[in-house]
């Protein structure tokens, strides 16, 4: 069945949360909660261990937007620390919520795309 599929982009396909071979089944049965296979195809949605991968990235990516914004408003405008406490720790929230999961489902939709497996010791 995998060789009648077309390709899908992965990229594409895991911010949307689909299923890396057929693009049109989801592979979240919750917020961050993987499917055990897609629903259209059947793949096997096993394989998709994203570990520590999507917080990373959001964390890396937050932080610059968060820093950068912060220190712009600082030196601009100087507003209250509790201004600053508001702002920040809710666009951090914000953001944070609305990365994770599309991370998530890039970083599985690129395992699935180049065959990434655990890595083993030769003998």
């Amino acid at each position: 069945m995998a060789h009648d599929m077309p390709a899908v982009p992965p990229i594409l396909t895991g911010l949307k949360g689909r299923c890396p071979r057929c693009g049109k089944g989801h592979i979240f049965k919750g917020f961050l909660s993987m499917r055990p296979s897609c629903e259209v195809c059947g793949l096997d949605l096993t394989f998709a261990d994203t570990g520590d991968g999507p917080a990373f990235f959001v964390m890396s990516i937050v932080g610059i937007i968060v820093v950068g914004l912060a220190l712009w408003v600082e030196f601009t405008f100087e507003p209250a620390i509790w201004l600053h406490l508001v702002m920040w720790f809710s666009l951090t929230a914000i953001l944070s919520l609305g990365l994770v999961r599309p991370l998530k489902g890039v970083l599985a939709a690129l395992q699935y795309h180049h065959k990434a497996e655990e890595g083993r010791f030769e003998k």
